[in-house]
């Protein structure tokens, strides 16, 4: 049986996208930049415009950050959307939007993010991702 390829978009693999759109996320919670800035020195130094993949999801993030931000509140027992690291709440942000979506599969998004939490923060962060992201399928009814 042959391998399945990565879904790609026009632009380039959607791992890759989300992964900018993370990072990016991210430098803008650090630095409290404007996105655009953000978005244009990333351009800029990658030496090719962001997928749209990876704008749809900064995109999708800007527009619904209260609601996601919510949900995570509700979803981290114990834990406050602002206790959780930047990179974690990146991590939750982008994944959260992509299961209110049909595309990726729930499995997917849950599994790109825990192991982006993993490679950019550590194990435990991993398995936090995987627990929020876990219980926000189950309550979209789409299974994990």
């Amino acid at each position: 049986m042959a391998a399945k390829e990565p879904v790609k978009d026009a632009d380039g693999s959607r791992r890759q996208s989300r992964r900018a759109a993370v990072m990016l996320l991210y430098q803008e919670d650090l630095t409290g930049h404007a996105m655009e800035q953000i978005v244009r020195q990333h351009e800029v130094d990658a030496g090719r415009p962001l997928p749209a993949y990876g704008r749809g999801l900064i995109d999708g993030v800007e527009a619904n950050r209260r609601g996601l931000d919510e949900e995570i509140d509700l979803r981290a027992e114990g834990w406050s959307v602002e206790r959780i690291a930047p990179v974690e709440r990146a991590v939750l942000r982008v994944a959260l939007l992509e299961l209110d979506q049909e595309d990726p599969p729930a499995a997917v998004a849950i599994a790109e993010a825990v192991a982006l939490a993993r490679r950019y923060a550590s194990p435990e962060a991993a398995s936090f991702v995987n627990g929020i992201l876990s219980a926000a399928a189950r309550a979209r009814g789409r299974g994990h």
